[in-house]
């Protein structure tokens, strides 16, 4: 008789978020989430809190917070391979709301450490708290209200993640955030929406963090300048996300999934080793060949084309997937 799956760090925040909209109207939630849709998607930069009250939060944690949970957890994955040995002693996630990614953190790491979440919405953590509860591991959350800008100081810590912060802020509050991480962290995770604004944003954070001494450990292969030609592409990939109720109410469709798609960039100080080469399309798998658009080092894109004379590799080929490295396995040796 098989024993049961373990219970992941998913199922519980599914479960938790199951009843965060118990008692809200589906109209008012319904209106919340298309007015943080339309708020989270534009440019225009904010001096407020854009989670105002609970509604605004329910509504959030209970559209957003599943993608963004599979949105960080991707990126840290692909981190946590370039440093197979090492874990975060600590964490700060800057921004963080309602606490997706200090989740992300735990389905990625696993144990206790110190966690603390920052953000200027004091509702939006009030319900990471109840959130958190939910699990045994994140019940010593340290929740702190505080504004993310120009006056924000970081203690040293080993991680700091910041999760679809950069759009809300100013230019002059995205520089003193990513110098103030840079400042005091091992490891910065750094994850936007998977747009060309987005990508933008995520490029320009990941430049302050080499000049600061940081190498990028992912997505990309090194540290020098990205070979996309700006205005031309951007680089994002794309998290799978189970649709809640309220996904379906809002958004139509019966599907049970929808596609996440982000831009990120972890660098750390740390001896990461980084891929050879990392898949930046989704795959094209035709009769007797793939297609897989690399992003490589020295800095090129090129479009490999692995056909089934080449054995292991077609086959490697076949199962490997949008963000993945190339070639598949353990990374070389820092």
């Amino acid at each position: 008789m098989n024993a049961p799956a373990p219970v992941t760090p998913a199922d519980t925040l599914r479960s938790a978020l199951a009843g965060l909209l118990e008692g809200l109207p589906p109209r008012q939630a319904a209106q919340a989430v298309e007015r943080l849709i339309a708020t989270y998607r534009g440019a225009t930069p904010t001096g407020a809190p854009i989670l105002r009250d609970r509604a605004d939060v329910a509504a959030y944690a209970a559209y957003r917070m599943p993608a963004t949970f599979e949105a960080v957890r991707s990126a840290l994955a692909a981190f946590a391979d370039t440093v197979p040995d090492w874990e975060p002693d600590d964490h700060v996630d800057v921004g963080g709301g309602t606490g997706a990614a200090a989740w992300a953190v735990q389905a990625t790491w696993g144990g206790r450490r110190p966690v603390t979440v920052l953000d200027w919405a004091e509702p939006a953590l009030a319900v990471g708290r109840e959130l958190a509860g939910t699990h045994a591991a994140l019940r010593d959350i340290r929740w702190q209200r505080s504004r993310i800008g120009s006056a924000l100081t970081l203690e040293s810590t080993d991680l700091v993640t910041v999760s679809y912060v950069l759009n809300e802020l100013t230019e002059a509050d995205r520089t003193a955030l990513v110098d103030a991480a840079a400042g005091a962290a091992r490891t910065v995770v750094i994850v936007e929406p998977g747009t060309p604004d987005g990508y933008a944003r995520v490029i320009e954070a990941r430049d302050r963090l080499v000049s600061a001494g940081f190498r990028v450990a992912a997505p990309c292969p090194h540290s020098d300048t990205c070979p996309i030609a700006p205005g031309t592409d951007w680089c994002h990939f794309s998290a799978r996300v189970s649709r809640s109720s309220l996904h379906r109410q809002v958004k139509g469709g019966s599907l049970a999934y929808e596609d996440e798609k982000f831009s990120y960039v972890a660098a750390t100080r740390l001896p990461a080793a980084p891929a050879t080469a990392r898949v930046v399309r989704k795959p094209q798998i035709r009769k007797g060949q793939v297609l897989l658009d690399l992003c490589e080092t020295p800095p090129s894109l090129r479009r490999a084309t692995v056909t089934k004379r080449h054995g292991d590799q077609y086959r490697a080929a076949r199962d490997t997937d949008w963000g993945d490295p190339w070639p598949p396995g353990p990374p070389p040796s820092p």
